[in-house]
């Protein structure tokens, strides 16, 4: 590793299979059917390795839907906010299924769309969002039908629902409740389709999770409306198995011991950013600093740290828990170097599969 320059994103696959065999586990007990979120996790490098354990990909454009397609392979959904006109027609060449997000877009495109499975989003106005801007139930959400009279009149045009309503969900019984008021509420609807969707933001491959209970409620829920479920795990298929591995550039005190490195949250980690939370830093030792990005922006800090030794310009940190929404996210900020990508394989071996060059940065604007 100390081959690769920094600032990288280190893939770890003996970690990411052990997500990837909780995926296969509870698809196994459940009946449940798993496909991986592409606005979370695109890194197509390793497609290969996830693609045995799950169905297939779910998507939020037409470019991850294309990336599915062609890279995943398997059942491909297609879903978006709003379909242009100049996209339909392509989408549904690689679609199996498309997800109309409103009526409107059903009955605009709902022709075209015939000959696949069609789906319309579901809002069942409530979800397990702590903040506002990630909440798809907030005031006046855009993001699904919510109307019982409205949904009915989709019946005889679609075969299945997606609802999406959790985040970061870690808490079974929350999820067991909220799956209990959506079968009340909708059971009607539920009854007369084919398939359910029930998103992603389950967290069910964390420390602890109760998977098997998970499965057990699945499985009841597809018996009880006699439909096939669908998950779409983007941070649980990849949680804990990435690093953002940068270097030290300057160390200053201005007040406090700050170590630059060259990297950037506004760039590399845009989430820490919008939701202001603080990165995974390391937390041993008697040695405290705040690491700080290299951009001009002043709050472009990835959070405070403590070491067991002094840093000193030229070290390395390793950031954990960097692979979901990081890399489909990463920008050009100041014109800061992107990090690469690097898989280490399981027999320890690190193999770059991505750098990012001067000619990559002009040769996004224009």
């Amino acid at each position: 590793m100390t081959e690769l320059q920094t600032p990288f994103y280190l893939i770890d696959k003996s970690l990411l299979r052990a997500n990837m065999e909780k995926v296969a586990r509870l698809r196994e007990l459940s009946g449940a059917k798993a496909l991986l979120a592409l606005k979370c996790f695109a890194t197509w490098s390793a497609f290969d390795f996830m693609r045995d354990y799950m169905d297939g990909t779910t998507s939020s454009s037409l470019f991850e839907l294309r990336l599915g397609h062609e890279e995943f392979g398997k059942e491909t959904h297609a879903y978006s906010v709003a379909w242009a006109d100049h996209e339909i027609d392509e989408a549904i060449t690689y679609a199996d299924k498309i997800i109309f997000n409103s009526l409107s877009q059903l009955d605009r495109f709902g022709e075209k769309a015939k000959d696949i499975t069609t789906g319309l989003r579901l809002n069942p106005r409530f979800s397990t969002s702590g903040f506002d801007l990630a909440d798809p139930a907030r005031p006046f959400s855009r993001l699904g039908e919510w109307d019982i009279a409205r949904l009915e009149a989709a019946m005889d045009r679609i075969s299945g629902v997606m609802i999406h309503y959790n985040c970061e969900n870690g808490d079974f019984d929350l999820f067991d409740h909220q799956l209990s008021r959506i079968e009340t509420e909708f059971g009607d609807i539920l009854q007369k389709l084919d398939w359910v969707s029930l998103g992603g933001g389950i967290h069910f491959t964390g420390e602890g999770y109760p998977l098997e209970k998970l499965a057990d409620r699945l499985k009841a829920f597809q018996d009880r409306f006699g439909v096939q479920a669908y998950l779409e795990p983007g941070e649980a298929s990849i949680t804990k198995t990435t690093s953002l591995e940068v270097s030290v550039l300057d160390i200053i005190n201005n007040g406090k011991d700050v170590a630059i490195v060259d990297s950037s949250i506004e760039a590399h980690m845009l989430d820490l950013l919008i939701y202001r939370e603080t990165a995974k830093l390391p937390q041993q030792g008697d040695h405290a600093y705040q690491i700080a990005g290299k951009t001009c922006l002043a709050g472009d800090i990835f959070g405070e740290a403590r070491f067991a030794q002094p840093l000193k310009i030229g070290d390395r940190i390793s950031i954990a828990d960097a692979a979901g929404y990081t890399m489909v996210k990463k920008n050009w900020f100041n014109g800061v170097a992107m990090p690469s990508i690097a898989i280490r394989e399981e027999d320890g071996t690190i193999r770059p599969v991505r750098r990012f060059s001067y000619d990559d940065y002009k040769g996004s604007l224009s």
